[in-house]
């Protein structure tokens, strides 16, 4: 759990900022100049001025009250900001062992993950945004934080790179389990990777929502966002060139079933992505469907957005979380609430495999 209550002058208003977040991914959102950075950087410990009270899990990082104020190398606080600031001059092994405290079995394994490993005797100033950003995902990570902060990691990469480090995201969140602030100016992400979301309005808080509560066509946060699309990230199990069709175990548990990609070796790290659109929804379980992948899932969720229905289903093996958009038609003709048993399939075809 997270207490924050804290106070800050800024330039143009005071952020003062009061919530409760209980552990996992809460986004931050609102428009520009609400507090979100300030609101990272006085976590970090970065903003002397900052007043108040900071609890995370017991440990307190600050508290004015009782002379409380642990500097930012004490705080266990990861910290990644926009521009990733990645020290130029070390390589990138160098980067990420800087200040690293988590033990070298568990570092060695995030490597792995952000598949870093053929990068680690390059410079910062030979590697691309996406791997600028990994890197430095990498190195909050190393030194176990206890918290992990990242302002829009995403923000300055184009639509490709953003879908190609999304999964690392993804899979550092279940395999890390760090509670995490995450900044960004886009519902899509905070939908797939956040439970919940803080949206601050001059720098106070203006609500704390589901994330899919900001697709009702009346908040101002999912103006730009309508194209929903989910990320499932995996490995490939195998190849089966007679049927077709490639078959990719799901990091959250279960398996799909997807065209032949032969140029994904078995074993190795893919991300499944399938439109929210994409995938079929029944109230009962279905039989004789040409659909290769058919899960049941719960509905946790229902959102009104614009024209259509957006549902998040969670599936019952495993722990993956799947959007879904339907009509209100539909949703009104299979009596769709939450709390109701659904089986979503998705055909082969309608999956991409990156």
């Amino acid at each position: 759990m997270i207490e924050i209550a804290l106070t800050l002058p800024l330039a143009a208003t005071t952020l003062a900022v009061e919530a409760t977040l209980p552990d996992g991914a809460t986004a931050v959102m609102g428009p520009s100049g609400a507090g979100k950075t300030s609101l990272l950087e006085a976590m970090a410990g970065l903003r002397p001025r900052t007043r108040g009270r900071l609890v995370v899990n017991g440990e307190v990082l600050l508290d004015g009250a009782r002379g409380v104020r642990l500097p930012p190398e004490r705080r266990r606080v990861g910290y990644v900001p926009q521009d990733a600031q990645l020290f130029p001059h070390l390589s990138v092994r160098q980067n990420v062992l800087f200040g690293a405290r988590a033990p070298r079995g568990r570092v060695d394994g995030m490597l792995e993950v952000l598949e870093l490993g053929r990068l680690l005797e390059r410079h910062p100033g030979t590697l691309s945004g996406g791997e600028r950003q990994r890197v430095a995902l990498a190195r909050a990570l190393a030194t176990d934080p206890r918290l992990l902060l990242l302002d829009e990691p995403l923000a300055g990469l184009d639509v490709a790179l953003r879908e190609r480090v999304l999964p690392y995201l993804l899979r550092l969140r279940a395999e890390w389990n760090v509670p995490t602030l995450y900044v960004t100016h886009q519902l899509g992400e905070a939908i797939v990777l956040a439970e919940r979301v803080l949206v601050l309005a001059a720098g106070r808080v203006a609500r704390q929502v589901p994330p899919l509560a900001l697709l009702a066509a009346e908040a101002p946060e999912a103006s730009a966002e309508r194209d929903l699309e989910n990320f499932l990230p995996g490995r490939v199990r195998t190849h089966d060139a007679a049927g077709g069709v490639t078959r990719v175990t799901l990091d959250g548990g279960g398996e799909m079933t997807v065209p032949l990609a032969r140029e994904h070796a078995p074993g190795s790290a893919v991300t499944l992505v399938v439109r929210a659109e994409d995938v079929l929804v029944a109230v009962e379980a279905p039989h004789g469907l040409s659909a290769r992948n058919v899960f049941a899932a719960g509905v946790a969720d229902c959102a009104r957005a614009g024209a259509d229905v957006t549902l998040r289903c969670n599936l019952v093996e495993g722990s993956l979380a799947v959007l879904v958009r339907l009509t209100p038609a539909a949703v009104a003709t299979l009596e769709i609430r939450p709390g109701v048993r659904v089986w979503l399939a998705i055909k082969s075809h309608s999956v991409r495999l990156t």
